[in-house]
């Protein structure tokens, strides 16, 4: 579920006569609304991901941790020349960008040279920060296809020039940047598949032979296929490049909505949600704006027994890909 990121100016979210509090809300003190509590949102998309982080890595220490989009989280203020928020940089392995050669408008059509502008002066940051950067261009025409592998090689970047927004098939060809060296860490990889759609595979069995065949260094995947989580011994079947080299399988995580298709949606939400339920999302149906910094909405992620994290972490997989992280702006606006 990809969501075009939309480049917008800083916000500030919370005036000079603002008090923050550990949790990252603030108490509106200027003596117009007292008690008033104003949310930053942005502060708080950091704390949930840094959370999930702690969390993780309390267990895996070498799991990755993957934000995608979002990018304005990694400076205190929104402008990419900003100061560094380092305990949010500290706390993941890498930035994911979508759109950043084609398909920011249209798919198969070249994001508008400000826009790369913008969001490179964020990733090339983060990359000095030592974060690898994975790149997903949506283009299909050849031209396009090596025009986005290249610039995205030129700039350190590895991507992903996906043929269909779905995310939904392997392309024909081998890997850009084909490697048959061990995977162990984020920082070795040189290419990755992006495959969260898993409709084309009628059984898990199905899905695992037809990535066993990829030499890709990282698949990005779902939990689920058919409802059905994958298991630890199907995770690590999938972690086995075709070449005999190993790999990274790291799960998809939508973190700043709710999916009515997941093992949390209860059937009465769809009329009568909690109150932490925001907006359908009109571009991508039984996809729900949450407000990620309830409670509620933690202990289904990470923070409760048997939540989806925990879940992650049982299978196996090597990671988190955090969806949704550019959320902060729905409620900014």
């Amino acid at each position: 579920m990809k969501r075009l990121l939309l480049p917008m100016a800083a916000l500030l979210i919370v005036s000079c006569h603002t008090d923050i509090d550990d949790n990252g809300t603030a108490n509106n003190n200027n003596g117009e609304n007292p008690g008033e509590t104003v949310i930053d949102y942005r502060q708080e998309m950091r704390q949930l991901v840094i959370s999930i982080s702690q969390k993780a890595k309390g267990i895996s220490p070498g799991f990755a941790i993957i934000p995608q989009n979002g990018i304005e989280l990694l400076t205190n203020d929104g402008d990419p020349f900003g100061s560094l928020n380092l305990p949010y940089l500290n706390a993941i392995d890498g930035h994911g960008q979508e759109d950043l050669l084609y398909g920011y408008d249209n798919d198969d059509e070249a994001t508008p040279a400000d826009v790369t502008e913008y969001l490179k002066n964020f990733l090339d940051r983060s990359k000095e920060f030592g974060k690898k950067i994975l790149v997903t261009d949506y283009c299909t025409s050849a031209s396009h296809v090596e025009d986005s592998y290249l610039q995205n090689e030129d700039s350190d970047y590895i991507s992903f020039a996906a043929p269909i927004r779905e995310l939904n098939v392997i392309p024909g060809q081998s890997p850009y940047n084909y490697n048959n060296a061990n995977i162990t860490q984020l920082l070795q990889a040189k290419n990755f598949l992006y495959l969260i759609n898993p409709e084309n595979y009628n059984t898990k069995q199905e899905f695992i032979t037809a990535v066993a065949q990829t030499d890709y260094d990282v698949i990005i995947m779902d939990l689920f296929l058919n409802g059905q989580a994958f298991t630890a011994a199907e995770v690590a079947q999938l972690k086995n490049k075709a070449n005999g080299g190993s790999r990274m399988v790291i799960c998809y995580m939508s973190i700043g909505e709710a999916e009515d298709y997941r093992y949390y949606w209860q059937q009465e939400w769809s009329t009568n949600p909690p109150e932490w339920v925001a907006a359908e999302n009109p571009d991508w149906g039984g996809n729900y704006k949450v407000q990620y910094w309830n409670d509620e909405w933690k202990s289904i992620i990470y923070s409760g027994q048997g939540s989806y994290l925990d879940t992650i972490l049982q299978a196996g997989f090597n990671g988190v890909y955090l969806d949704i992280i550019d959320a902060f702006e729905y409620f900014e606006e």
